[in-house]
């Protein structure tokens, strides 16, 4: 059985903010924040109110293509026409989203350079990098299952089974 860590919603909020000043540092400046279903809806919608940025959102683990794959067709269409899109999860762990979206965006044409990152934790040991992040783990020393505030209603068991079904994770 892993170790679930709730996150407080006071350290939500603060990561939030860092990232929302990490962000705001930086010269390069996305058009949209969007979420990434379903654990990076919440973090983008508190950024998108910590930043003033528009928030839009695509639901990759629902696999429905509309909202999935046709959604990022729609978006890297946007990049052609010069926006800038800053794409946000609860976390990096495997890299395993990420690098899907990253593929599926180069192939309907993203323009490079116009896709970026962000999120609430970073594995240092991801297959993946994000260009923000506000919290840094190495999970071959931290094996905790982080539970955030949105996920806090779950019933235990799904919890469980989410943490079981990408074991190299809290093993």
């Amino acid at each position: 059985m892993p170790i679930f860590t709730p996150i407080p919603q006071e350290q939500f909020v603060a990561h939030v903010l860092a990232l929302a000043d990490q962000i705001g540092a930086d010269s390069w400046a996305p058009s949209y924040l969007i979420g990434i279903g379903r654990g990076g809806l919440v973090p983008a919608t508190f950024l998108s109110h910590a930043t003033g940025l528009p928030m839009l959102s695509v639901d990759y683990s629902s696999q429905v293509e509309e909202f999935a794959e046709g959604a990022l067709a729609r978006l890297a269409a946007r990049t052609q026409g010069g926006d800038k899109l800053l794409f946000v999860d609860d976390i990096n762990d495997t890299g395993g989203t990420i690098g899907r979206l990253r593929t599926i965006l180069a192939e309907q044409g993203a323009v490079a350079g116009s896709i970026r990152f962000a999120t609430l934790i970073d594995n240092v040991r991801s297959a993946q990098r994000v260009e923000y992040h506000a919290e840094t783990i190495d999970r071959a020393i931290t094996k905790d299952w982080f539970v955030f505030p949105w996920e806090a209603v779950a019933p235990q068991s799904k919890l469980a089974d989410d943490a079981a079904a990408v074991p190299e994770r809290t093993a």
